[in-house]
Formats: structure tokens, C-alpha cells, sequence
């Protein structure tokens, strides 16, 4: 299919950020699962301070964009399709878990391949077929018989967004709430000494946030054709992974997209960022059962990611970016499912698992004579 000004446009958009988040990746070391592992085992919050410090950026770039005129946030698909919390936490602890059977999230797993990860090939067509499945396939019928009908369809969350909501239930001013809340993030991040005598971890977390909201203001507004009208949209990693699958198979009946240049723009990225650090390398599997593992991860995360509407990308910033309802659910099953998944391999079963979770109680000492 012959490709548009705009659809070019909306591809060149999504692959200049998707080079820079993945040089985010390689250099600056932003990866999600490292974040909440380090954050849950190491207390450690390094990372996911970058992690919180990007959130807050992002959101503060769309909060100048919406008052600038230069998007509309009520038009993106996370915000124009109605809240279903079930669908979301559900979709969020199936990504969570597989994103810990599989060692890295849907982004990490691009950052992977493009360092020369060979097992993560196997689990970028998983996850690429998987979430496709979700969309139009066999487990989208699941989908729509069992939770688009518990989908909240009432005034309230008819823009659900969190200060809109805020100002329905208490009639405080809609526009004060975005900037106020990524000011008490950006206080947290830095209230760290040792965070903030890190510029490196600084810098890269201000850029990450920058990016998404460029992928906002970009399809938003940078392309945008009226006459060729593209979804506005931002950096997510689970339904372009498989729309980058498809249009390798079939690009001569399909068009290149943002999605598309973003999974193309973070593999460019993480290969050159691999190739300055010096840690480009060929590797695979050791084991069978490393890789039935993986297999079953990315089947997890392609249909929970589908299903919660976004992966930790997805939600976690570019949702989280917009005050979308769904973000906090999504992001706090997302954490819940990794910690699940995390103490199942390191307890080695379920009923490890469970005992992880639930540790036994222990018998009173008797007192000493």
C-alpha cells in the first residue's frame, strides 16, 4: 500500500524518539523490571526514581500542550474507550508475571534484541502474535464476552481522566491538578541526596519524560493532516510489536505507522547504545526450560497488555502522562504481578510462592527458667 505524507510523518515521529529511549536504555540503564526488582529486593530506588522523575516530566509536557492548544487530550484511545477496572487489573497482573518469567518488559525486550539477545527474538514474535490475539483474535472473544461488559459507561468517567474526575466529585479547578501533582513527584524524586548527585540518572529521566510527551505532541500535532487523519498517540510496546510483525509479512497491503517506527527507532537505539558501551554480543538460551518460560511470559504479557490497554510504557508513562484513570490500576497490578512472578522463581513453586507471600507464623519461645 503506498504510503502517505502523514503516515510517514506519524513513522519518523515514533522512530526519532523510539533512537533516543533506546539509547535511555543502554546508556542510562531505564529498564522497569529493574526498577521494581531493585525497589522491592534491594530497597533501592534509584531507578524507579528515573522511572517516577520521567512520569512527572511527560505529564508536565502534555499539561503545556493541552494549555497551548496543541493536542486534545480526550482523543487518544486509552481516553476515548470506556474505563473497565476489572480489564485493567486483570491485564495488568498477566503482564506483571510474564514480565518476570520473561526477565524484561515488552521495551526491554526490543533493548534486548537490538544488544544482540537472541532469545529475546523468540519473545518479540510471541508477544507480537499474542497481542494481536488479544486484538482480533481468539482471546479478544474472551475479552468481549466476559469483561467489555463490566466496562463503566456513566457521566462520570466519560473523560477519564484523574483531574477531570477530581473535578466532577469536588469542584475544584481541573487545570490545577496535573501540575500540582507531577511538582509533589518531582519533589520525592529529588528529595534524595544521593539521587540527586547522580546527573546521569537526572538526565536521562527528564529525557525519557520529554520523549513521551513529544510522541503526544507529535501525532497530536506535528502531523496532523485533516485530510489524513492519524491516531494520536504514544510510545507503548505491545500492540505495535505485533503490528511491526505483521507489516514485515505483509507490507505491501499495510502502512507504516507510529508504532511501527517506535519498536524500529528503540532497536537502532539500543544497537548503538550496546556498540558505545561496548556490550554487543551474541547470546540465547542456555536451557530448554528457559525458554518455554519466556515463551509463556510473552503469550502473558502480549494478552495482558492488550487487555489493561498498555504495558509499563504504555501505562506507566504515556497513560500516566495524561492523568488517565486507568494508569494507577494498571501500574499497581503491573508491580503486584512482577512481585508474584519474582518470588515464584526464586521460590522455585507455587506453594513456595505462597509461602513468599504468607510467611509462616512462628511458634512463641518459651520463657526461659
Amino acid at each position: 500500500m503506498e504510503e502517505t505524507t502523514a503516515t510517514l510523518s506519524a513513522f519518523a515521529v515514533g522512530l526519532a524518539g523510539g533512537l533516543v529511549l533506546g539509547l535511555a536504555a543502554r546508556l542510562g540503564r531505564f529498564c522497569t523490571l529493574a526498577a521494581i526488582e531493585d525497589s522491592l529486593f534491594a530497597h533501592d530506588h534509584t531507578r524507579w526514581r528515573m522511572w517516577v522523575l520521567a512520569m512527572a516530566v511527560a505529564m508536565l509536557g502534555v499539561f503545556a500542550a493541552e494549555f497551548g492548544g496543541l493536542i486534545n487530550p480526550q482523543k487518544p484511545h486509552i481516553i476515548a474507550s470506556s474505563f473497565n477496572p476489572l480489564s485493567t487489573i486483570l491485564g495488568g497482573l498477566m503482564f506483571g508475571v510474564g514480565m518476570a518469567l520473561v526477565g524484561t518488559c515488552g521495551f526491554g525486550t526490543i533493548v534486548r534484541l537490538g544488544g544482540g539477545d537472541l532469545s529475546s527474538f523468540l519473545v518479540f514474535l510471541v508477544l507480537g502474535i499474542s497481542a494481536f490475539m488479544a486484538a482480533s483474535g481468539p482471546t479478544a472473544l474472551l475479552h468481549l464476552w466476559y469483561l467489555d461488559p463490566l466496562a463503566i459507561r456513566n457521566e462520570l468517567f466519560a473523560d477519564p481522566r484523574i483531574h477531570t474526575v477530581l473535578a466532577k466529585l469536588t469542584g475544584i479547578g481541573a487545570m490545577l491538578v496535573p501540575p500540582l501533582i507531577a511538582a509533589g513527584l518531582i519533589a520525592w524524586v529529588l528529595a534524595k541526596r544521593e539521587f540527586r548527585n547522580r546527573p546521569g540518572r537526572l538526565a536521562w529521566g527528564v529525557i525519557v519524560g520529554l520523549v513521551v510527551a513529544f510522541g503526544w505532541i507529535g501525532t497530536g500535532w506535528l502531523v496532523f493532516d485533516e485530510f489524513d487523519p492519524q491516531p494520536i498517540v504514544s510510545y507503548t510496546y505491545i500492540h505495535p510489536v505485533g503490528a511491526s510483525v505483521m507489516y514485515a509479512m505483509t507490507s505491501t497491503s499495510s502502512q507504516l505507522s507510529f508504532g511501527i517506527g517506535s519498536v524500529l527507532g528503540v532497536l537502532f537505539g539500543a544497537f548503538a547504545g550496546a556498540l558505545i558501551k561496548k556490550e554487543w554480543r551474541w547470546q540465547t538460551h542456555d536451557a530448554a526450560f528457559e525458554a518455554k518460560r519466556q515463551i509463556l511470559g510473552a503469550f502473558l504479557m502480549g494478552t495482558g497488555g492488550m487487555y489493561a490497554l498498555g504495558c509499563t510504557f504504555g501505562q506507566g508513562l504515556s497513560a500516566v502522562s495524561l492523568l488517565a484513570v486507568s494508569a494507577p490500576l494498571a501500574l499497581g497490578s503491573i508491580w503486584l504481578g512482577a512481585w508474584l512472578g519474582l518470588l515464584y522463581l526464586m521460590e522455585g513453586s507455587l506453594s513456595g510462592l505462597w509461602r513468599g507471600v504468607v510467611p509462616p507464623r512462628r511458634s512463641p519461645k518459651a520463657p526461659a527458667e
